[in-house]
């Protein structure tokens, strides 16, 4: 038996999932799974690198440990996040958070030499905040840039960590903000106005590519050796590579944040799609995710976190079904990015101290459907296409109130089935570089292997 190893890594948890194939059919092991998230330091919110790579490690140990050994290693992360690396290939530190607040400002700032507009008819990538084009600015401006030697996005650099090899990958250089979308790489114009050193980036992979094989250091480590591929290695580029979609479909990849969207061929560069939100993110064979981030899983994380994790999902879950609570809040307003006590957070935006926990609960319900219902409407309107079905992958497709409040409000009929679908996305690049099959090969087998279910209203 072949098998393949995915390290699946959100900014809340990872996994490492081995995956082979048998009788035509796809098999998944999880083997390993870990807590991941941002600490606050001197300079803000910053991801703890020492402790995550760790998990990496532990769980690759874990492969040994069963006496499953995989033939190739990948791993996915968030988007956007980046660790630079000096001359010397020492860590250039923090590692800091996309949820930081040193780049607040930055997007209108008289002082940022390219407006809005103007980067998105080049990019494609919707503005925000946190996108790695306004980090590194305010990397620049501290000095830390001009120490840089290498820039690695997080899953590069984890890689590099595996390997030594230091290489660029263009899902999750997508999302930088720094790609040429007409053109799939980097774009040295705008890098010249920003003044970003261009030696800085690198020839980008594809899914698939070999990295290098793991170091001899780390093979001694974790006890055998291995070659690392990218997979599509930003989680929703692996996520959505997993999903049968077709022109008729748009998917959510419901998680931390709600990825929805359809795919595309080509990006759509309108300032159409700029003022309704879309984003284009590079995919497998360069097919473009054409989709808008929702604030999703986070509001209810924060709600739970709120109130010290009293209760299970599935117990707020059926709170917000016991409410008759109708008002809405926008998931994507700036109180709910990083807010200290999201319950509070809720009850101020919606001008009500003393709104009870169910109908706060129920009005984050409520407003991601109708969200949805409202960024469906517009997939049609601006690329002609007519959807009948919504894809829901991930783990938040466990969720079946939400289900099925999308499928009421939008009218469309709504499935599920792929909650691991980052890890299949993963897995499956692995193996289709390895059996030299097609992104549609890939998804045909998943259909196959997965059972995906209609939700009822």
């Amino acid at each position: 038996m072949e098998y393949y190893l995915a390290v699946d890594i959100g900014a809340s948890s990872g996994r490492h999932i081995l995956g082979w194939v048998e009788n035509g059919r796809i098999g998944t092991e999880e083997i390993y799974r870990f807590e991941n998230g941002m600490r606050m330091g001197a300079e803000g919110l910053e991801w703890d690198i020492e402790a995550l790579f760790g998990n990496v490690l532990a769980g690759i140990r874990r492969c040994a440990e069963i006496g499953k050994i995989p033939a190739s290693i990948a791993i996915d992360t968030w988007g956007v996040d980046y660790v630079l690396l000096d001359e010397n290939k020492k860590e250039l530190l923090p590692a800091v958070a996309y949820r930081n607040d040193r780049t607040a400002d930055l997007p209108e700032s008289k002082d940022f030499p390219v407006d809005i507009p103007s980067l998105y008819s080049r990019t494609g990538i919707q503005r925000q905040t946190f996108n790695t084009v306004y980090q590194l600015w305010c990397d620049k401006q501290s000095g830390k840039l001009a120490k840089a030697k290498y820039f690695l996005l997080m899953p590069e650099y984890l890689s590099y960590r595996l390997t030594g090899v230091v290489k660029n990958e263009y899902t999750n250089a997508s999302t930088t903000g720094l790609l040429n979308a007409a053109q799939k790489t980097w774009d040295k114009e705008l890098l010249e106005t920003l003044g970003y050193p261009l030696d800085l980036f690198g020839d980008l992979s594809v899914p698939g590519d070999v990295i290098g094989p793991l170091s001899d250091k780390i093979a001694a480590d974790v006890g055998f050796t291995a070659t690392v591929r990218f997979a599509p290695s930003h989680d929703t580029a692996s996520a959505v590579a997993a999903c049968p979609i077709d022109d008729r479909s748009v998917y959510i990849s419901s998680g931390t944040w709600s990825l929805f969207g359809t795919e595309n061929s080509v990006p759509v560069l309108s300032e159409e799609a700029r003022i309704a939100g879309f984003t284009n993110e590079g995919g497998v064979e360069y097919r473009f995710r054409f989709l808008k981030n929702i604030m999703g899983m986070w509001l209810l994380q924060g709600i739970r976190r709120s109130v010290n994790k009293r209760y299970t999902y599935d117990e707020m879950m059926e709170m917000a079904k016991s409410s008759d609570c109708d008002r809405l809040i926008d998931p994507n307003a700036s109180a709910f990015v990083a807010p200290d006590d999201m319950l509070a957070a809720i009850r101020q935006y919606l001008g009500d101290p003393a709104l009870e926990l169910a109908d706060a609960l129920k009005s984050v319900y409520l407003s991601l459907a109708r969200s949805y219902d409202e960024t469906v409407r517009q997939i049609e309107t601006i690329t002609g296409k007519t959807i009948e079905n919504i894809l829901i992958l991930g783990g938040g497709s466990k969720d079946v109130y939400l289900n099925s409040l999308t499928a009421e409000i939008t009218g469309k009929r709504v499935f599920t089935g792929l909650t691991e679908a980052t890890a299949l996305g993963n897995l499956m690049s692995q193996y289709a570089a390895a059996a030299g099959l097609s992104l549609d090969d890939t998804r045909k087998l998943i259909k196959k292997s997965f059972d995906i279910k209609e939700t009822t209203v």
